[in-house]
């Protein structure tokens, strides 16, 4: 199973009034890694837009154990979870860099749609096969 790291430093913009980062900001952290996950397979979403197919959200958790804080410096791994049908489940974790306890984690569930009719599509088969590589 392939799993990638990213790091990214925290912003002000990314906290709240007290300096901890906002909550649902952990999810745009989460595509963050995902585009990257995505890229380090050698397939951008901007291709699979391309070649007419998407993959929206369409179910997202998030457990919080700990705050990150601005300027803090964070490594998020992502990792596919799981594949069955037009579902597709990307993992994440989030931590400090170089520490061990887990800030946040959670996943985002996929469907692969067509982009022309929004309606759920089978997997395109370079995607498939890409996977199946890792497997």
């Amino acid at each position: 199973m392939r799993k990638i790291s990213i790091e990214y430093r925290v912003p002000y913009a990314d906290t709240d009034r007290m300096g901890v980062v906002y909550y649902a900001n952990y999810l745009v952290l989460f595509e963050r890694a995902r585009n990257e996950l995505m890229r380090s397979y050698g397939y951008t979403y901007k291709e699979c837009e391309a070649e007419g197919w998407g993959l929206p959200v369409t179910h997202a958790e998030c457990r919080y154990h700990g705050s990150a804080k601005y300027d803090d410096l964070l490594e998020i791994t992502a990792w596919v979870r799981s594949r069955r049908g037009v579902r597709l489940e990307i993992a994440c974790e989030i931590r400090r860099k170089g520490e061990e306890p887990v800030l946040v984690d959670g996943f985002t569930r996929h469907a692969f749609v067509s982009l022309a009719t929004f309606r759920p599509c089978p997997p395109p088969e370079r995607f498939q096969r890409m996977l199946e590589e890792e497997a």
